[in-house]
């Protein structure tokens, strides 16, 4: 059993989180702003299904981690990189690149970004804490990912590749990006293959919170991101 939370009420410590299922901390409170921050500053996040469960909150260990100057760009997606005619916008629809990730994927039963969920976020957005990165080829949505930035982490909620390598070539994006908006480190959360081939690594829980002891502050500032449109000469410059 884990604990049930009022709105308002303290997370638990991590360390209380369960091992099967991995990570499962908390249930219950709610998606308010304040909350959310709170929950990803401390390592947390809120991840269910809103048709059959209440909100259940998370702290998997290890953790799935991506260093982003480590991040490994394999010699075909460097082809893509040079070769394909895309330009890369920044929080320029950021509920477009939520349902864009929201939407089913083969092999997979449902998504967990529900109306709710995509409301709530929208609000961290408009609060400048929540962003998105958005790959355009030919006038269409090609990749995108969204996250959270606190500090120096950004929390990394999902991504999506509605054309071939899209939401790698976003994950590269996000890395020049990181250099000029001092992010030192993505959370992925939960491991899977794409982001192993990509660099990610796993690292035990308390090595993953001091990170977010040194690097968020203890009342994290919005971080505003660039605007406008860029071409990939532009980002390699950055």
């Amino acid at each position: 059993m884990v604990p049930w939370l009022e709105a308002g009420e303290p997370f638990p410590d991590t360390r209380l989180a369960l091992t099967d299922p991995d990570g499962l901390l908390a249930a219950g409170s709610d998606l308010h702003p304040q909350t959310l921050l709170q929950a990803y500053s401390a390592g947390i996040f809120p991840w269910y299904n809103a048709e059959t469960q209440p909100i259940l909150w998370w702290s998997p260990a290890p953790r799935c981690v991506i260093w982003l100057e480590q991040l490994h760009v394999s010699r075909s997606l460097s082809r893509h990189l040079r070769q394909a005619d895309f330009t890369v916008t920044v929080d320029r629809d950021f509920e477009t690149v939520m349902r864009t990730c929201a939407a089913p994927r083969q092999g997979e039963p449902g998504t967990w970004i529900s109306e709710e969920v995509i409301e709530a976020y929208c609000r961290l957005h408009q609060l400048g804490y929540a962003h998105s990165v958005e790959i355009w080829q030919n006038g269409t949505l090609a990749g995108c990912l969204y996250g959270i930035q606190l500090g120096q982490v950004f929390f990394g909620e999902s991504m999506a590749s509605p054309q071939r390598n899209g939401s790698k070539v976003a994950l590269v994006v996000l890395r020049n990006l990181a250099r000029t908006l001092d992010i030192r480190l993505l959370d992925a959360q939960i491991e899977n293959p794409h982001l192993i081939s990509m660099g990610a690594e796993m690292i035990p829980r308390d090595a993953f919170e001091r990170c977010l002891r040194d690097w968020i502050p203890a009342q994290p500032a919005p971080v505003p991101w660039p605007d406008g449109r860029f071409d990939w000469a532009t980002l390699q410059a950055l």
